[in-house]
């Protein structure tokens, strides 16, 4: 009999519970626990899959795998890479592949570390071009590029592009793609089914959902590219603690529930957020009336956690997130306790003064609304 979950036929939430479970082993656990070592038995030649901690791990294996199962279920020649950080996986596929005299292609409303990003990309003599994610405007400085990177839904204004689009004129012109995952997870969205060669993404954010872990990952098709993003990870050292790997691989056991609850809470509040005179420039992609909202249905199956709207002064912003009572004022996004933030606060991000980022939690969608709407109003006082 096949095995479903290998054949990509198993439904989400089962794929989600048993995700790189090893085959179960007599008075074992299900999930073995950390394996803490520098260093492996290694008598004669190196030949085993464990040599050295720096390069690889069997708690980073099982958690590597349950990521390849959820970005690309039934696919052969796949591979995973988990690191540190969002922002080691990120730099690890930009830094591998680009080298000097080459040129990106990068958002220019993308997550607020990308500037940081292309300073150093400028440095090594890369040149950069910058576009915003809504309209496929990146289609417009492709010419000559050697990667492309896209970040869709796009953080935090949340425009999504036409990945299948932009991927086809990438790869005409010979340039590969990278999609940051990390708002839509796997379960909204499947980079490497839409053509891209990389599906990058902080785990730290909704793929893991408690706040307590900080983790990347790089999911792409076997080969060079992937080599090159694997030699850079054993050179820079950007690895996860063993922990942070069975922490990250414990959690993704409850991500369909998780991700289906604040999703359909997200568009509670985005819908009663819409009639509300002092709020402008709501955005969330589940919205009928989103500008994005066509083009997300078509390559998302989920629209994520995140909503974003504007009020009309910093003051009236500030005196809003105090007045949450479920709602932590935090940066991040996708734990299942819900965060907001006066996302201008940090500079970086082209947004008004007033813009505000929620990330919906995994509370009741009723008690969600109703403190919304009540800070909303008393904010007004």
């Amino acid at each position: 009999m096949s095995d479903p979950i290998a054949a990509g036929g198993a439904g989400e939430g089962t794929r989600a519970v048993r995700a790189g479970l090893p085959e179960p082993v007599k008075y074992e656990p299900t999930l073995p626990g950390p394996v803490f070592a520098a260093h492996f038995h290694l008598p004669g030649e190196p030949t085993g899959p464990y040599t050295y901690g720096r390069d690889e791990n069997p708690t980073w294996t099982h958690l590597e795998r349950a990521v390849g199962e959820l970005e690309a279920p039934g696919r052969d020649g796949v591979e995973t890479l988990v690191f540190a950080s969002g922002m080691a996986a990120i730099s690890s596929v930009l830094f591998s592949q680009l080298r000097a005299g080459d040129t990106a292609v990068l958002p220019s409303d993308g997550y607020q570390a990308l500037p940081l990003v292309r300073a150093q990309l400028e440095a090594y003599g890369i040149e950069v071009c910058t576009a915003p994610t809504g309209g496929d405007a990146q289609l417009a400085v492709l010419d000559g590029a050697k990667l492309l990177w896209i970040e869709s839904p796009s953080n935090p204004g949340l425009d999504v592009c036409d990945i299948r689009r932009l991927v086809e004129a990438a790869h005409a012109r010979g340039a590969l793609v990278a999609v940051d995952n990390t708002l839509a997870t796997p379960l909204g969205q499947r980079p490497l089914e839409l053509g891209a060669d990389f599906s990058v993404a902080s785990g730290t954010k909704q793929l893991t959902g408690h706040g307590d872990v900080l983790l990347g990952y790089v999911t792409g098709r076997s080969g060079e590219p992937m080599t090159a993003v694997r030699r850079w990870r054993k050179i820079v050292g950007a690895i996860p603690g063993p922990m942070e790997a069975w922490l990250a691989h414990r959690s993704i056991a409850t991500l369909q529930l998780r991700v289906d609850r604040q999703s359909a809470t997200a568009l509670a509040v985005a819908q009663a957020l819409r009639g509300r005179p002092e709020v402008t420039g709501l955005r969330y992609p589940g919205l009928a009336d989103d500008p994005s909202h066509q083009v997300a249905s078509r390559q998302m199956r989920r629209f994520g956690c995140v909503v974003s709207f504007t009020l009309p002064t910093r003051a009236r912003a500030e005196r809003f997130l105090e007045e949450l009572r479920l709602v932590d004022d935090a940066t991040s996004f996708g734990g299942v306790r819900s965060t907001a933030e006066r996302r201008g606060r940090w500079g970086g991000d082209a947004v008004p003064e007033g813009f505000i980022r929620l990330s919906v939690g995994a509370e009741d969608p009723e008690d969600l609304v109703t403190d919304v709407l009540r800070a909303l109003e008393e904010s007004a006082r």
